[in-house]
């Protein structure tokens, strides 16, 4: 029981903000190269349900 919630916590705390940063720089680099489009939106909808707050603040790298 104990490792379950052991491996939901790396889960939330490791994996999801990964992902979302993951989709966000894939956003960022499919804009950069092609310009907007209905992908790199979906992509960057996608990140901004994972992790909200990141949403507000773009980075550049």
């Amino acid at each position: 029981m104990l490792q379950k919630r052991i491996a939901q916590w790396a889960l939330m705390a490791v994996a999801v903000p990964l992902a979302a940063a993951g989709a966000r720089r894939l956003s960022h680099s499919l804009e950069a190269r092609r310009g907007p489009s209905g992908v790199s939106r979906l992509l960057t909808r996608g990140a901004d349900l994972l992790r909200p707050q990141k949403a507000r603040r773009r980075r550049f790298w």
